[in-house]
């Protein structure tokens, strides 16, 4: 953890990936990230996969370093508490849908003296108030119909979703982005701010934005399948003698000229060249219009050594390339985890198992980072919270507390 944003508090009424994401993000940087969630738990509190206490991983890693607050978010009592602190914290990270209780309008209008400060980042579905998930919007974005191998038929392959909820954590972090812009804004003049990011124009406009829009209206057609091939430029899987697959990628004309070198391939290629015209030291186009031939050249190379030799020589040639791992070898790998200063030491984790946390993905030279922080248990600081922020007294809290409306810590629930 960074302290660049200790200053600043911000409510969080979030579940799953991307709400929480622009709290987690904000809270690595040094905010004081309030998460609040219903007394049992919100809707991802126990979601897979679960350790066999019954805490949840996901939850747990979404979570380091906020603070937990429990409600009774299904009474009007707990609600109006839950508007009140984002309202005198002055920012609130959300996905509950816009016409629900935690309204930006109730939250400005229960700011104490009237200050319309309000800055409120809510992430919806579609813009236009439809429900969506990461994998909805991925099935139409058109990426599933271009993934898988370069044979499939456009029209009768199935698609193929990826696995990482890519879209959800690219809208965690703009979110956070954007809460902060607000802030800024705030901060110049004195306006507080609604800000609305539905995850569907997230995914729509990242296409856009990578050009992947105007080329399919510029072509009149959809992209083909290219199995592992990168579009536009070379590169591709290859495997070794030993049966290790690696990547390989040349966008530069330093990356292709060490990778002929690597694969000692300038001679056949040179005569690829020749029987062409191309020159594949000219840059993309020609290396990817001429992919397959050059792909038979590199995997001729590949297929007649170990791997442990293609990695000596790509590496001496400064080569981009990469081994695949399994996930579980990658959290095992040493360079990747053990050795990389991003991951400190485990902290006090609600789940009581031990494993590598994430620092701040960010790198300032020259500031101390801090060993990542636990995710609370949830309740953790209900009492903290509602004192501090809301100026309720022990007892008033006691009573919040027996008349079921306030959770405390689920540290010891069985």
């Amino acid at each position: 953890m960074y302290n660049l944003l200790s200053d600043l508090s911000i409510v969080e009424v979030s579940s799953f990936v991307a709400s929480p994401t622009a709290g987690l993000y904000c809270a690595q940087m040094g905010a004081e990230v309030i998460r609040v969630d219903h007394k049992a738990g919100g809707l991802d509190y126990d979601r897979y996969m679960l350790t066999k206490e019954g805490r949840s991983l996901s939850w747990e890693n979404l979570n380091r370093a906020k603070k937990s607050v429990a409600l009774d978010l299904r009474s009007g009592e707990g609600r109006e508490l839950c508007v009140e602190l984002a309202a005198r914290t002055g920012q609130c990270i959300t996905n509950l849908p816009e016409k629900s209780f935690l309204g930006h309008e109730a939250m400005t209008a229960a700011q104490p003296d009237g200050t319309p400060d309000m800055v409120s980042l809510r992430i919806m579905g579609w813009h236009d108030g439809r429900q969506a998930m990461d994998f909805t919007v991925n099935a139409a974005s058109g990426y599933p119909l271009m993934t898988g191998p370069e044979d499939w038929d456009m029209q009768t392959a199935p698609p193929v979703n990826q696995v990482l909820p890519a879209w959800d954590f690219i809208t965690g972090a703009y979110s956070a982005f954007a809460l902060l812009a607000a802030i800024r804004h705030r901060d110049t003049t004195g306006n507080g701010s609604e800000v609305r990011v539905p995850l569907g124009d997230v995914a729509i406009g990242t296409v856009a934005n990578s050009g992947m829009m105007a080329e399919m209206l510029y072509r009149g057609a959809d992209r083909e399948r290219l199995g592992n091939a990168i579009w536009g430029a070379f590169g591709r899987d290859f495997r070794s003698k030993d049966g290790k697959r690696f990547m390989v990628a040349a966008l530069t004309a330093k990356q292709w000229t060490g990778l002929v070198e690597a694969f000692g391939v300038a001679t056949p290629i040179a005569q690829l060249e020749a029987d062409t015209g191309a020159d594949f030291s000219s840059g993309d186009r020609p290396r990817f219009e001429h992919r397959h031939a050059l792909f038979d050249i590199f995997q001729t190379v590949a297929g007649s050594h170990d791997y442990k030799a293609l990695e000596a020589r790509m590496s001496a040639n400064g080569c981009t390339f990469e081994r695949y791992r399994t996930a579980h070898e990658a959290a095992n790998d040493p360079v990747l985890v053990a050795d990389n200063p991003l991951f400190g030491p485990s902290p006090n984790n609600p789940s009581g198992f031990d494993y590598p946390a994430t620092r701040s993905f960010a790198n300032l030279p020259g500031r101390e980072a801090g060993d990542p922080a636990p995710a609370p248990y949830l309740g953790q600081h209900s009492e903290e919270v509602l004192a501090e922020r809301l100026g309720l007294s022990t007892g008033a809290i006691g009573k919040l507390v027996d008349a079921g409306t306030v959770g405390l810590s689920d540290k010891d629930r069985t």
